[in-house]
C-alpha cells in the first residue's frame, strides 16, 4: 500500500493537477484560493502559474492552450468578479468544444447560503455554460473531483468542467491517496455504421465532407487528409477551423462559415451526400439554417459527432454516427474506394471555385491593401505559423486570403468573442515558443485585452500583434449602414496611440500606413527577439474585402426608398 502522509486540501489539488499533466495555468491570485498557490510551490518548476492581467484574459489562454494541445487548459480565479470576468473565456470553451477546467475560490462552507462576501452558486451560473459544474466538500474528495474534471472535460464532446473551491475546504488536512492520470474515453464508430457509410458513399454522385468541432489531432489531420484523397471528395470546413485540412489541397472547397463564397453554398445546397464530422450544424455553420432544410434536409446527410445529445438536435439524419474526429477520421482512411469515382470533375469544381474566391476582389481603397498584406505573410510564414485572432471584420481578410496548412495553426472563437487574439496569442507562444505566433486584432477586439502585453513581456511570449485600426467597432457598424443607414450611434472609437501604448509595455512596435511598409516592418518583428506590435491603419471604407462601407450605405438607402 502506497505510503500516506496528511496534506491540506491546497496541497491535494496541486498535486493532482501536477499528476494529471498539467503545464500551465493562467490567472489572476485571489485570496479564496492561496493556500492551492501554496501547494503550486512544490511544483513550481513544471506546472507554472502564469499570472495575467484580468480573468477574461487567463480564461481565453486557457481555452487556447485546450485547442492547441488537446489536453484541458487550467484556468484559476477567485470568487465572485473572478468567476464572472473569466466567463466570457467559458463561454468560448462551451460552444467551441475545448477542454478547459476553470477551479474557483469559494467562500467557507460555514458561510454558504448567506450572500457572504462575493458569494455566487456557480451551478446556477455556469449550468448552461459547461459540462459539468461541482463544488469540492471535502479535502479527501480533491483526487476523485479533479480526475472526474479531466475525464468530462475530454470525453465525447470536449468542453469546460467548473470546480468551485470552498476556502477552508483548501485550508483542511486529510490523508488520501492520489488517483491514477486520466487517460482520455474514446468513442469509435461502430461496423455496422461503417458499413452503411461506405455503402452510401459508394453510391453518391455528388458527395460533399464537411469538418469542425473539437476532438481532432494531427493524426486526425492525416488520416482525414488521406481518406479525402483517395476517395477524391470535396472536403470543406466549418467556422474558423481551416486548419483541419491543407487548404492547398487540390480538392479543398474551402471554409463554410460567415462570408461564405455563394458558389461553395451552392454546392452545399446542390450535394447528394453532405458527411457533416465534428461541427454541430449550428447557426454559422448553417447560414442561420438556411443552407440545410429543417429538419430533414433534402439530401442525405451523415452526421458524425461525438456528442449523442447532439445527433438529430436539428437535423435528422439518414446515418447518425457517435464517434469522436479522431476515431472517424482513423476508420475511413481504412476504407476502399470504388475503382472509378464519378464526381471527379463535382471535386475538380470545388477547388476551383475556391481559387477563384480567392483571386476574385478588387483592391480595397485606402494606402493600405490588407490583401496584399495577408498575401505576403501567406508566401512568406512557415507552414507551422500560428495565427490567432478574435472577433470583427479585421479578420476577414485572414479567413478569406490565408491559407491554413499545419495542424492547429489557426485560433480563433467559433463563439464570436471579442477579446480573444491578444491572450490567444501570448498562450500560444507560451506553448510553442519555438514557432512564430500572430496575434490579429482590430482595435477595438484589440482594446478588451490590450493590458495582457504585460503578461506577454514578464513570460517572454514571442507573439507579434497586428492592430487593424479603422477607427472603429466595424463589424457593428457595417450592420447598421445596411440596417439603418446613415444612422450610426456607438460605434465611433477614439484610440490611443497603438505604438506608444506598446512601447511602455517593453514591446517593439511600429506604425503602419501603407502597404509597402508591412514586409519590412514585419521582418524585423521577426527578428526582434522580443515581442512586436504593429499597428495597420486602414481606410475606415476597406470594411470587407468586397464592399466598401458607402456602398452598403447606398444600396441601404436605395431599399429603403423602394
Amino acid at each position: 500500500m502506497a505510503d500516506l502522509r496528511a496534506r491540506t486540501g491546497g496541497e491535494i489539488l496541486a498535486d493532482q493537477l501536477a499528476l494529471h499533466g498539467g503545464k500551465l495555468i493562467f490567472g489572476v491570485p485571489g485570496e479564496s484560493f492561496i493556500a492551492v498557490l501554496d501547494g503550486l510551490y512544490e511544483h513550481r518548476d513544471h506546472l507554472r502559474f502564469i499570472t495575467t492581467r484580468h480573468e477574461a484574459g487567463a480564461c481565453n489562454m486557457a481555452e487556447a492552450f485546450g485547442k492547441l494541445t488537446g489536453e484541458p487548459g487550467l484556468c484559476m480565479v477567485t470568487r465572485g468578479p473572478g468567476a464572472s470576468h473569466a466567463a466570457i473565456g467559458l463561454h468560448t470553451a462551451f460552444q467551441d468544444s475545448t477542454p478547459v477546467i476553470l477551479l474557483i475560490g469559494q467562500v467557507g462552507r460555514d458561510m454558504r447560503e448567506r450572500e457572504a462576501f462575493q458569494e455566487v452558486d456557480y451551478r446556477r451560473m455556469f449550468g448552461q455554460m459547461a459540462k459539468w459544474v461541482a463544488e469540492i466538500d471535502s479535502a479527501e474528495r480533491v483526487p476523485e473531483f479533479i480526475a472526474r474534471a479531466f475525464s468530462v472535460a475530454t470525453a465525447g464532446r470536449p468542453g469546460p468542467v467548473v470546480l468551485a473551491l470552498p476556502e477552508d475546504m483548501l485550508r483542511e488536512t486529510a490523508t488520501v491517496a492520489d488517483a491514477k492520470p486520466y487517460r482520455k474515453v474514446e468513442l469509435h464508430p461502430g461496423v455496422t455504421a461503417m458499413a452503411e457509410f461506405h455503402q452510401r458513399l459508394s453510391r453518391a454522385k455528388r458527395p460533399f465532407l464537411l469538418l469542425g468541432g473539437g476532438g481532432y489531432s494531427a493524426k486526425a489531420k492525416a488520416d482525414i487528409e488521406a481518406f479525402a484523397k483517395a476517395w477524391d471528395l470535396p472536403v470543406g470546413v466549418s467556422f474558423r477551423c481551416q486548419d483541419f485540412v491543407s487548404n492547398e489541397l487540390p480538392n479543398y472547397a474551402g471554409d463554410v462559415g460567415i462570408g461564405i463564397n455563394p458558389a461553395l453554398a451552392q454546392r452545399v445546397r446542390y450535394s447528394d451526400l453532405l458527411i457533416v464530422a465534428g461541427p454541430r450544424l449550428g447557426e454559422m455553420t448553417t447560414g442561420g439554417y438556411t443552407l440545410i432544410e429543417v429538419p430533414v434536409p433534402h439530401q442525405d446527410l451523415i452526421h458524425i459527432h461525438p456528442g449523442a445529445e447532439e445527433l438529430n438536435r436539428v437535423y435528422q439524419a439518414t446515418l447518425a454516427i457517435p464517434a469522436g474526429g479522431a476515431e472517424f477520421a482513423a476508420a475511413v482512411r481504412a476504407l476502399t474506394p470504388p475503382s472509378e469515382i464519378p464526381w471527379r470533375d463535382w471535386t475538380c469544381a470545388a477547388n476551383d471555385d475556391y481559387k477563384r474566391w480567392q483571386q476574385d476582389v478588387r483592391k480595397p481603397p485606402g494606402s493600405v491593401n490588407m490583401i496584399e498584406i495577408v498575401r505576403h505573410l501567406r508566401a512568406t510564414l512557415p507552414d507551422d505559423a500560428i495565427i490567432a485572432n478574435g472577433a470583427g471584420n479585421a479578420t476577414t481578410w485572414f479567413h478569406r486570403f490565408f491559407r491554413m496548412r499545419d495542424w492547429k495553426t489557426q485560433l480563433a472563437p467559433t463563439s464570436g468573442a471579442m477579446g480573444y487574439g491578444v491572450p490567444a496569442g501570448i498562450a500560444a507562444s507560451l506553448v510553442h515558443p519555438d514557432r512564430i505566433v500572430l496575434s490579429v486584432s482590430g482595435d477595438g477586439c484589440f482594446q478588451m485585452a490590450g493590458q495582457e502585453l504585460a503578461t506577454a513581456m514578464q513570460y517572454g511570449a514571442k507573439t507579434i500583434f497586428l492592430v487593424v485600426n479603422n477607427g472603429m467597432y466595424g463589424t457593428i457598424r457595417m450592420h447598421q449602414e445596411n440596417h439603418y443607414p446613415g444612422r450610426t450611434i456607438g460605434t465611433d472609437l477614439v484610440n490611443p496611440d497603438f505604438v506608444a501604448l506598446a512601447k511602455s509595455y517593453g514591446l517593439q512596435a511600429e506604425l503602419i500606413l501603407e502597404t509597402e511598409a508591412f514586409a519590412p516592418a514585419f521582418d524585423r518583428a521577426l527578428h526582434a527577439g522580443v515581442a512586436t506590435l504593429l499597428e495597420i491603419r486602414i481606410d475606415p471604407e476597406a470594411i470587407t474585402p468586397k464592399l466598401r462601407l458607402s456602398e452598403i450605405r447606398q444600396a441601404a438607402e436605395a431599399r429603403h426608398k423602394a
